[in-house]
C-alpha cells in the first residue's frame, strides 16, 4: 500500500501547492480522499489519468475538499471513461450529494459509466474491496459553525479514517477542530500517520505522534503561514536527526509501513 499526494495545500488557495488530495494504492484499487477545488488540474499535473481512479471518499464538505468532485466526473465522461466509479459519503450528507451532483446537471443515465453511491457510518468498518478497507469517525472540524445554523437544516460530517490494507494501516487526521482529534484511533495499531497542520499547533502534532508510537509523521495542508507549524515540529528533540518525519509536497509518493 502507498500513497501518491496529489495536493498539500491548505484551504488558501496557492499556486505552489493544490488543496489537499492524495490517492491511496491498495491492491488492485486506487482511492482519491477528497476532491476540491481544482482536483482535475492536479491529477493532470501528477500525470494520473481520470480512469485509473477507482473510487472516490469525501472527508467533509468544505469546497478545498469537495467543490471539485462535480468537474472531475464531467472529465471522466468528456475523456470516455467505462469503468465503474465508487463515490464513499458519510450516510449524514449522501443526500446532499447526490443532490449536488444531480444540480449540476450531471445525470448518471447519461455519462457512460456506472456510478455507485456508497455510504459510510461513524465507528464502522467500510470494506473498499476484498484488501482494503477504512473506519471512519467525527472530529471535531465543524462543530464551531453549528451555531449559525437553525436545527435540523444542515448536517454536519467530518471525518478521520483509518485505512487498513495488506497487512498495513495508517491514519489520516484530515481537518480536525482540537488536539482531541489526534487520538481519535488511539485503540488502534497504526505504523504512519498523516496529519493536517493548519488547525493544531505543533507540540500537540508531536505528542500525538510519539505517544501513539507511529514510525512516521507526514504533514500536509499546508500554507506559508504554517511555516512555523513545521519549523517547530522539527525543532522537538525527538525530531532532530530523524528521517521519520515529512512536510509533503505534491507528486510526493509514500510507501506506508
Amino acid at each position: 500500500m502507498k500513497i501518491k499526494f496529489i495536493g498539500t495545500g491548505s484551504g488558501l488557495t496557492s499556486l505552489k501547492r493544490y488543496h489537499s488530495s492524495f490517492i491511496v494504492f491498495a491492491g488492485n484499487y486506487n482511492l482519491l480522499v477528497d476532491a476540491g477545488d481544482g482536483i482535475s488540474r492536479a491529477l493532470l499535473a501528477n500525470y494520473v489519468p481520470f480512469k485509473d481512479i477507482n473510487g472516490i471518499l469525501l472527508s467533509h464538505l468544505h469546497p478545498d475538499h469537495f467543490s471539485g468532485l462535480g468537474a472531475l466526473l464531467v472529465q471522466m465522461k468528456l475523456t470516455n471513461r467505462e469503468n465503474t466509479l465508487d463515490i464513499f459519503v458519510n450516510q449524514k450528507v449522501m443526500g446532499f450529494v447526490k443532490k449536488f451532483v444531480r444540480q449540476s446537471y450531471i445525470f448518471i443515465e447519461k455519462m457512460g459509466f456506472e456510478i455507485n453511491y456508497k455510504t459510510f457510518r461513524d465507528g464502522k468498518k467500510t470494506n473498499v474491496d476484498k484488501e482494503f478497507s477504512f473506519y471512519s469517525k467525527q472530529n471535531s472540524h465543524l462543530d464551531k459553525y453549528k451555531q449559525y445554523v437553525t436545527a435540523g437544516r444542515l448536517r454536519f460530517s467530518c471525518n478521520s479514517f483509518l485505512f487498513e490494507g495488506n497487512a498495513k494501516s495508517f491514519f489520516y487526521t484530515g481537518d480536525i477542530g482540537t488536539a482531541k482529534d489526534l487520538y481519535l484511533f488511539e485503540d488502534y495499531k497504526f505504523n504512519s500517520m498523516i496529519t493536517e497542520i493548519s488547525h493544531v499547533p505543533a507540540d500537540d502534532i508531536m505528542d500525538a505522534f510519539i505517544q501513539q508510537k507511529a514510525k512516521i509523521l507526514v504533514l500536509t495542508h499546508i500554507s506559508d503561514e504554517n511555516q512555523d507549524v513545521i519549523a517547530g515540529i522539527y525543532r522537538r528533540p525527538e525530531a532532530i536527526g530523524k528521517h521519520n518525519i515529512v512536510t509533503a509536497v505534491d507528486g510526493d509518493v509514500i510507501e506506508i509501513l
